[in-house]
């Protein structure tokens, strides 16, 4: 796949594999992110959904540390420019806000399962980013602040509605109150990673066995329980059921139910069309 990012950068696992790294490319600045960063991520994931080739996406970070969170210096012009009119400036802002959220939710928006895999440093608007991937793995260095209310800004890009779905009201109150730092053990007892690996080199060849083992299953299986997971995040049980039930009644017969019967019968593996 053509390379035609600033701030990111997409390799394939091998020419063979369905698994396709997406990576923060800016480590001179711990992978900060730039405004350029909100109008290139949605784009990639696009490209990457698209590409019948990609089976799972693993989002990870260049150099020392998975992100740094906003890059501020980049930022500042945007907010202290712009009209003398408060409401022009403040409706200008608003939207510049929803078009960055609407840049991490595309993560949730691509059929394709995105992996965050997690080293050195998770701050801010990286723990936004990574809240909104499918799976979420660390190497021991890692390390998270939801750092936003030491920098005057009330978290705005998605961590403070994803975060305590993943690890509970009461502790994601406590770490975005606090900003306090906080280890990739602590993440795993929270429920926010679900492995801590021992390096970051465990954490990307652990990463890529899960990738690939999530890529060698039924496609239209496995984006239906992506699909179906985030939708019924957001609905009560009997609407959630609902749900699943008109995904299955259009998805559930094709030709990976076919296979699959088939690959347990004759007890060989299953061979599924790309998606």
């Amino acid at each position: 796949m053509e390379d035609k990012y600033g701030t990111l950068k997409i390799a394939q696992e091998s020419s063979t594999s369905g698994v396709f790294n997406l990576i923060i490319n800016r480590p001179s600045v711990s992978n900060a992110l730039s405004l350029g960063f909100f109008s290139e991520l949605p784009k990639a994931l696009a490209a990457l959904d698209q590409n019948p080739n990609v089976s799972v996406i693993v989002l990870s970070g260049s150099g020392n540390h998975f992100c740094g969170g906003l890059d501020l210096k980049s930022l500042a012009g945007f907010v202290n420019g712009g009209s003398a009119d408060h409401g022009r400036t403040g409706e200008r802002l608003r939207r510049q806000i929803k078009f960055m959220q609407d840049a991490i939710t595309a993560i949730e928006r691509c059929r394709k399962p995105v992996i965050a895999a997690i080293h050195g440093e998770c701050r801010g608007t990286g723990v936004g980013l990574v809240t909104a991937c499918d799976i979420r793995y660390c190497s021991k260095d890692a390390f998270f602040s939801v750092k936003e209310v030491d920098v005057a800004i009330t978290a705005d890009l998605g961590t403070l509605q994803r975060l305590p779905r993943i690890v509970g009201f009461g502790n994601a109150m406590e770490l975005s109150l606090t900003a306090r730092r906080f280890s990739g053990d602590e993440a795993k007892d929270l429920g926010l990673v679900s492995r801590v690996f021992g390096s970051r080199e465990e954490l990307m060849k652990g990463v890529l066995t899960i990738a690939e083992g999530i890529g060698g299953k039924p496609p239209l299986a496995v984006v239906g329980t992506k699909a179906v997971v985030i939708r019924s995040r957001d609905l009560n049980v009997e609407q959630g059921l609902d749900y699943v039930a008109t995904w299955n009644s259009s998805m559930l017969l094709s030709d990976d139910l076919t296979q699959a019967i088939s690959a347990q019968i004759h007890k060989r593996k299953p061979t599924y069309a790309k998606l």
